[in-house]
């Protein structure tokens, strides 16, 4: 299933680091394992990538979240695609991200994402130095989909899941995270921008809607003056003040949830 015996190393954000590798529903997946320095048992959280895949800065939001007391788990889910990149968002927001970034995302989706996320599961299962059998999920862009999804098809794994800045959530595709949201048992957290294209009003009107009716436990949050992507650093939209709201956030739901 995966290398469980990669070596670690304190990576630059003060967290210990690994890469290991699981058969995801495709292929051979690479994952980040961000862990705590110090000794103990961690309760497990999947971090879902956004549009621009891995690199520094998903490596280091990822950290952020072990630092608080967690294994995590960033896949590269564009692993399909063999060797890419970094790409570095302000770069490639210059020119033509569509053309640049979307054959990437054609590589996967909601669906696709949450198969994938059985591996992530049996590998945070083989850890002795994870805490319960309660995960909890997050995604940024659009891993936000991916997050609410894993949560639906993993309700009984699945305690708490977080979309920050998530488009197209609640849309006519198949894929449409507020389609599934009645077989989630999760608490949600939704937070998003005020000037997303991706999530605009109607939009974010319909999935709250959708989340009231499946009778789903959450907070949905909208972050006055703030556009899509401010919780990621290597963004030029990135806004420091309200990405650590974000992550106070977060780290209340999972205490709530996950202990």
């Amino acid at each position: 299933m995966s290398n469980t015996n990669a070596a670690v190393s304190v990576n630059a954000y003060g967290v210990n680091q690994s890469q290991i590798t699981v058969q995801a529903t495709d292929g051979a997946c690479n994952v980040w394992v961000l862990t705590p320095q110090r000794e103990g048992k961690w309760p497990g959280v999947i971090f879902y990538m956004d549009a621009f895949g891995i690199r520094p800065a998903m490596i280091q939001m990822a950290s952020h979240v072990a630092s608080q007391g967690y294994v995590v788990l960033l896949a590269d889910l564009y692993y399909g695609l063999g060797a890419y990149g970094p790409l570095d968002p302000k770069e490639v927001l210059k020119g033509d991200f569509r053309a640049t970034v979307g054959p990437m995302m054609a590589s996967t989706d909601n669906h696709k994402a949450a198969g994938d996320t059985a591996a992530l599961l049996a590998y945070l299962d083989s850890r002795d130095d994870v805490k319960g059998d309660k995960v909890g999920t997050v995604g940024f862009c659009m891993g936000g989909g991916m997050a609410l999804t894993a949560a639906a098809w993993y309700p009984d794994r699945v305690s708490a899941a977080a979309s920050f800045h998530g488009g197209n959530l609640a849309t006519d595709l198949p894929t449409s995270p507020h389609l599934q949201l009645p077989k989630v048992k999760a608490e949600v957290l939704i937070a998003a921008a005020d000037q997303d294209h991706s999530y605009p009003p109607e939009m974010a009107q319909r999935f709250d809607a959708a989340l009231t009716e499946a009778g789903v436990k959450h907070k949905s949050e909208l972050y006055e003056g703030k556009m899509h992507g401010w919780m990621k650093p290597d963004m030029p939209v990135f806004d420091a003040p309200a990405a650590e709201r974000g992550w106070n956030e977060l780290f209340a739901l999972y205490a709530r949830t996950l202990g």
